[in-house]
């Protein structure tokens, strides 16, 4: 049996990134194939109704701390980004893009937007400054987001397959490790192919036959 782990995945989770510094070295350890899959953190709260613990007060600033104690013993630079929440559709569609079009590509893409988002915070939600950052990275902006699918619908693009497998921001009850930070499951392969962040190939995403 063949092991893998799909990682679903939204650029505006600080434990989707902390998740991104540890999946490909905890993959390649346990000889396992890590699909990437870009997903709508908002469509899947939205789908199962679901909500941000950034939403609720206490679990918002215990949530800060916890994230900062995981950075720390992940030796990984993490910064709150001040301009949190940032509105990912163009940021996911951009990743969605680049995986169909430049597959090999998505890694670089995913460390530009992570940067500035977690490392060197940067405001993405202005049109501008995410421009600049994806052109400094070596990408056209525009040839990324026409190269992607998706175009209006913000749950379809979250919720297939995402809720049917269950990620719903839980990962945290869901298991361990570097893994608690990531909407990710594990099991037998029957759809896309492997992706390595390291070795610079990713799976694009694909609809599950499950």
């Amino acid at each position: 049996m063949t092991k893998f782990v799909e990682f679903f995945f939204d650029v505006g989770s600080p434990t989707t990134y902390l998740a991104w510094t540890q999946l490909p070295r905890i993959a390649a350890e346990a000889e396992a194939e890590l699909i990437c899959k870009p997903m709508l953190l908002g469509g899947v709260f939205q789908a199962t109704g679901n909500a941000s613990p950034a939403n609720v007060v206490a679990k918002g600033a215990y949530m800060h701390v916890d994230l900062e104690r995981f950075a720390q013993r992940y030796q990984v630079p993490y910064r709150q980004n001040p301009h949190f929440p940032i509105n990912t559709l163009m940021l996911m569609r951009g990743a969605v893009g680049v995986q169909l079009r430049t597959e090999h590509r998505l890694a670089d893409y995913l460390r530009a937007v992570f940067d500035a988002m977690w490392i060197h915070p940067r405001n993405l939600n202005d049109p501008a400054v995410l421009a600049a950052t994806l052109h400094a990275a070596g990408f056209d902006p525009a040839e990324c987001w026409r190269s992607s699918p998706i175009r209006r619908s913000r749950t379809s693009f979250a919720t297939t397959p995402t809720t049917r497998c269950g990620a719903a921001c839980s990962a945290r009850r869901r298991c361990s490790s570097a893994r608690r930070c990531s909407s990710a499951r594990t099991g037998s392969t029957s759809f896309a192919r492997p992706c390595a962040e390291h070795a610079g190939r990713v799976a694009p995403a694909r609809r599950s036959a499950r």
